[in-house]
């Protein structure tokens, strides 16, 4: 259920992104999500890939600053309010979330999500019944 995503510290510069992508392309990995949040200086570059730890070694390699973080993923309706269902959950048990990206593919959107307690995070969308997503299954997208 934990998926360990990639976070690539990147100066802001025309070109930047295009190399970590183009890097990961070279040797066979793919990208299934990815989220860009930056400021005026730097941004992190937020991945799920298909080998994070070869991903890891070949961007450090190359000079990227990288970490491995555990997210985990869930489905949810692709329809107004479902979303808010879902963190309803997460505020109720005193859950904090650190940032959540996500991707609506049709009638489902998959939700990727860093929380303070990943586990209890775990333990409650398991008891509501949640539909959780693996890595290998993100993968297909």
């Amino acid at each position: 259920m934990i998926i360990n995503q990639l976070s690539v510290f990147l100066e802001n510069r025309s070109g930047r992104m295009h190399e970590v992508f183009d890097i990961l392309g070279n040797v066979n990995i793919n990208v299934s999500a990815c989220s860009l949040a930056d400021t005026s200086e730097f941004g992190i570059l937020r991945m799920i890939v298909s080998d994070p730890g070869e991903a890891r070694r070949i961007l450090k390699e190359n000079q990227f600053s990288v970490n491995v973080s555990e997210v985990i993923s869930f489905a949810t309706p692709n329809t107004p309010g479902a979303l808010s269902k879902t963190l309803k959950i997460l505020s109720e048990a005193q859950i904090g979330i650190d940032y959540l990206y996500g991707f609506s593919p049709g009638d489902k959107s998959f939700i990727v999500l860093k929380t303070d307690n990943v586990q209890k995070t775990i333990d409650e969308f398991q008891k509501h019944e949640m539909e959780l997503i693996s890595a290998s299954e993100l993968y297909k997208f």
